[in-house]
This record gives C-alpha cells, sequence and structure tokens, in this order.
C-alpha cells in the first residue's frame, strides 16, 4: 500500500475518542448540512486543516468559517442547523 506524503498531520483525535482524518472531510462540491459544516470546524480546531486551507479548499469567506466556529464554541454542533438559527442567533443592539 502506498501512502501519499502529506504535509502536517493525518489524523486527529476528537475529544470523544473518535479520529477524524483527512478522508473523512466532506467533498467540497457537496450541500452543506451541520454535520459537514462541523466537520470541518473540528478539522481546523484540532489541527489538521489550517484555516486559510480550509477557506480556499471548500471556497468560504473569512466571516462564514468564523460565523461556523464561532457558533460550535459557543452552542455546540446543534447552532450549524439551519433550522436552529433564530434559536442561536445573536440579538441585535440598536
Amino acid at each position: 500500500m502506498f501512502l501519499k506524503k502529506t504535509p502536517g498531520p493525518r489524523t486527529a483525535i476528537l475529544p470523544d475518542g473518535s479520529v477524524l482524518t483527512l478522508a473523512d472531510l466532506p467533498d467540497p462540491q457537496v450541500r452543506w448540512v451541520a454535520s459537514r459544516k462541523a466537520a470541518v470546524v473540528d478539522a481546523v480546531h484540532y489541527g489538521l486543516l489550517s484555516r486559510q486551507e480550509a477557506i480556499r479548499r471548500y471556497g468560504l469567506t473569512e466571516e462564514e468559517f468564523d460565523g461556523w466556529a464561532a457558533a460550535v464554541r459557543r452552542h455546540g454542533r446543534n447552532a450549524l442547523k439551519v433550522t436552529q438559527l433564530q434559536k442561536f442567533r445573536q440579538p441585535i443592539v440598536e
């Protein structure tokens, strides 16, 4: 078996004990759902991808990725679900 040499780590161990690999990351052309967004945020948080690499690879804006990361940090993975936007949205301060 031949393993392609890649820069950086190939796996990351998540707090629940599961292993996240580059192969587990979503294809850039698929529809975004909460679990795929969470996988990308976890990959960056645990050092599997750099923030800039994730933004480039998935065609995201910095604000979009930062919004996902902030939502997970504040409210957990459920905050990435479209049906939960109203529940977790920050109040507008005037």
